[in-house]
């Protein structure tokens, strides 16, 4: 294929140009593995990604559908972050076992917890499909039908390609429409709980240092896969047994230093790298400011509770995570893109395709492509704005506006398809609810509302808004749902949904915060959702236009696909930065610096006593670097969401990390990469293992692991 023949070319590169860029594990060979090679890896592209023999990528697969993990046993034990776990840490937590604070070790395999709808899924098989998937579409004038064509096209071949029975085929788009990949997937959904040290380990810094370097986290836990007596993926039982996986990791204790070639793989969520500078204004200056508000106001009532209350910590420990964790990426990444003239950069890219266009001769292909791009995103802007509201505060944020969209969704249902659909959803919603409401708490619930309602009233575009929340009274409105709706409780919300269709629907349209969210809703629906669905259209169809455009007039150019939830491989060198005038980062840190941030008793920066006693004498086993622990390090791999867990490995493949987050200064990478500050973070699987074992005493889980010894110089 002419396209995939463009990635190869071979060209010589400046240091800083050869790290950055998420590639397929199926295409390194060539420029990929000529750039590892040059930076110091000792293993080959097929060590990595080989269809018919053992591989790194058989090690390495998705957890949960929004994170990774890595396999690092022949029993299958399986390595993650921490706050990848986290949501079955807090499911297993109560008062009298409180698995946040304390940790989980199971000490056997009988003790190991299974997880309610925990999976992960391996890839079996990379295959290029594009011609396929994109076969009756040319002929096709408008984009809507075109992209029907294509979703027609992928249904068929998902269903038809050759597969085992237990194998699953996906279908995924890259550069913008103009490739398909094939991925023939596993999906084992017995995964137990096995360790996790305590949050103030796993968690430590918490939403202070979360996004930002120096970092002293130790983010990891660890979990087991079972499997059927064929080793093949099953339901949960107590006749499973542990997976044997094709490939697992060693694990190295060697150490790693500045300027050492690191290897990241794993399942990146999503980036925009190819953006237009109009878009990328858009960004900047209106959507993140929007979002970062509305949590900002969230997360301030929430942790108001959870400082004064411990079971509202518990309940609220992983939603508040969640809040967090992007409102605080959207300020670092607008602080990024302002710090580095992203929008300057790309503004001058774009004079430079413009240029090429004229000199190839493209003009009727691709000359109006960026006015209509302008044209396009300024017209989108107050739709655009309005969607983001909407996401955050009654999606996203709020509790019961939530709830009240499920409910809003089950009478759409009714209408659509009848009371048998009516039914089966229904049946199945009162069970989820349980769950939801267990971590529920209508007290702060109303307060984060309160808030949140005013901005929505406030700031989203008067133009969509509902009646009902022009010049409200939004103290008031709040005051009156929350103490009258039967959505605050699960009891409640039983009650609605006890009937047939008829009177569910009349009782649930009689509630005040279902009348509510109804409004919202459907203004939602009819004034914002079918404009921005047809302008986002358009800019679909444009980016697939721009990048065909970009892919044949830079041909030269080092372009990766953007990050889709596919196997990606990222690399660099553990390396420090200079985020600003007079500040300079070291790529490491160390125990001490756990200690010079204790401050005993608070909720992110307290310390447990036992690895205070380990660090004053300095027992840390086989693991410590010169007599210090190590704790984590940095480097120029080019990591996004979704690489949280990922393996972090050395010229030989062995895992020397675990991939965690980034520095607060480069968390703009997912739109524009700058090898001078933007930096992943890893937590040293050195110190991974002195808490396994000096920490917790779960020596037997180092045990089950190949450690390679032999210390670096």
């Amino acid at each position: 294929m002419k396209l995939l023949r463009l990635l190869v070319v071979l060209f010589v590169l400046p240091v800083y140009a050869q790290q950055g860029g998420m590639w397929i594990p199926s295409l390194l060979k060539g420029m990929n593995e000529k750039e590892m090679k040059n930076l110091g890896m000792k293993i080959s592209a097929a060590d990595i990604y080989d269809v018919n023999k053992s591989s790194l990528k058989d090690a390495v697969p998705h957890f949960n559908g929004g994170c990774t993990s890595e396999v690092i046993s022949s029993k299958g034990l399986l390595l993650t972050n921490h706050h990848c776990g986290y949501g079955e840490i807090q499911s297993h937590s109560t008062i009298d076992h409180d698995y946040l604070t304390n940790g989980f070790w199971a000490m056997k395999q009988e003790d190991e917890l299974p997880n309610k709808d925990l999976e992960v899924t391996f890839i079996v098989k990379i295959e290029d499909v594009t011609n396929k998937v994109l076969e009756g579409v040319a002929a096709l004038t408008s984009e809507a039908d075109k992209q029907k064509k294509i979703q027609e096209n992928i249904g068929i071949l998902s269903r038809t390609l050759p597969k085992e029975s237990y194998q699953e085929n996906k279908i995924r788009t890259f550069y913008d429409g103009n490739q398909y990949i094939l991925f023939v997937t596993e999906t084992y959904k017995d995964v137990r709980l096995v360790g996790a040290p305590p949050s103030s380990i796993g968690k430590f810094g918490s939403d202070t240092d979360n996004w930002v370097w120096p970092r002293h986290t130790g983010d990891f836990s660890l979990f087991r896969i079972y499997a059927d007596k064929n080793n093949r993926p099953a339901a949960y039982s107590k006749d499973n047994v542990p997976y044997k996986p094709k490939h697992f990791f060693p694990v190295s204790i060697k150490g790693v230093k500045e300027n050492d070639f690191t290897m990241v793989m794993g399942y990146p969520g999503r980036t925009q790298e190819y953006l237009p500078s109009y878009a990328v204004a858009q960004i900047v200056n209106d959507l993140n400011p929007a979002k970062i508000e509305v949590r900002d106001a969230a997360l301030k009532v929430q942790d108001g509770f959870m400082r004064k209350d411990n079971a509202i910590k518990i309940q609220y420990a992983s939603k508040y995570a969640s809040i967090a964790n992007y409102w605080k990426k959207w300020i670092g990444e607008t602080k990024g893109l302002k710090k580095s003239n992203a929008i300057a950069i790309k503004q001058k890219f774009e004079q430079e395709f413009q240029d090429k266009v004229s000199k190839s001769g493209k003009q009727s292909e691709y000359g109006t492509l960026l006015a209509d791009f302008k044209k396009t995103y300024d017209e989108i802007a107050p739709y655009a704005l309005s969607r983001d509201y909407y996401m955050e505060v009654v999606l996203r944020n709020t509790e019961l506006l939530s709830v009240g969209y499920r409910l809003y969704q089950l009478e759409q249902l009714y209408n659509a398809k009848g009371e048998q659909a009516f039914n089966d959803r229904k049946n199945n919603m009162v069970t989820g609810f349980e769950d939801l409401y267990k971590d529920f708490n209508a007290g702060v619930d109303e307060k984060v509302f309160e808030q949140l309602i005013a901005l929505y009233a406030t700031k989203s575009p008067k133009q969509f808004l509902p009646a009902s929340l022009v010049n409200a009274d939004t103290k008031k409105l709040t005051e009156e749902i929350y103490g009258k709706s039967k959505l605050t409780s699960y009891n409640g919300i039983k009650d609605l949904l006890n009937g047939d269709a008829k009177t569910v629907l009349e009782k649930i349209n009689q509630d005040k915060g279902y009348q509510l969210v109804k409004t919202m809703a459907d203004s939602y629906n009819k004034n914002v959702a079918p404009k921005y669905d047809e302008l986002n259209l358009k800019n679909i169809a444009l980016q697939r236009t721009y990048m065909k455009a970009i892919l044949e007039l830079f041909p030269n150019s080092r372009l990766f696909p953007d990050a889709n939830s596919t196997l990606r491989v990222t690399y660099g060198k553990v390396k420090g930065y200079n985020p600003s005038d007079a500040v300079i980062y070291e790529p490491m840190t160390y125990l001490e610096g756990v200690m010079e941030k204790y401050i005993p008793g608070d909720y992110e920066f307290d310390v447990p006593a036992k690895l205070i006693s380990l660090y004053n004498t300095k027992d840390f086993g086989p693991y410590a670097e010169k007599g210090r622990m190590p704790v984590c390090f940095i480097g120029t791999n080019h990591t996004t969401g979704g690489n949280s867990g990922s393996p972090a490995l050395d010229a030989e493949g062995n895992l020397i990390g675990l991939n965690f987050d980034r520095v607060w200064e480069g968390t703009m990478s997912d739109i524009h990469y700058d090898p001078a500050i933007c930096r992943n973070i890893m937590v040293d699987i050195r110190y991974v293992l002195f808490i396994i074992d000096k920490y917790a005493g779960a020596k037997h889980l180092v045990d089950e692991m190949k450690i390679v010894q032999n210390k670096k110089k």
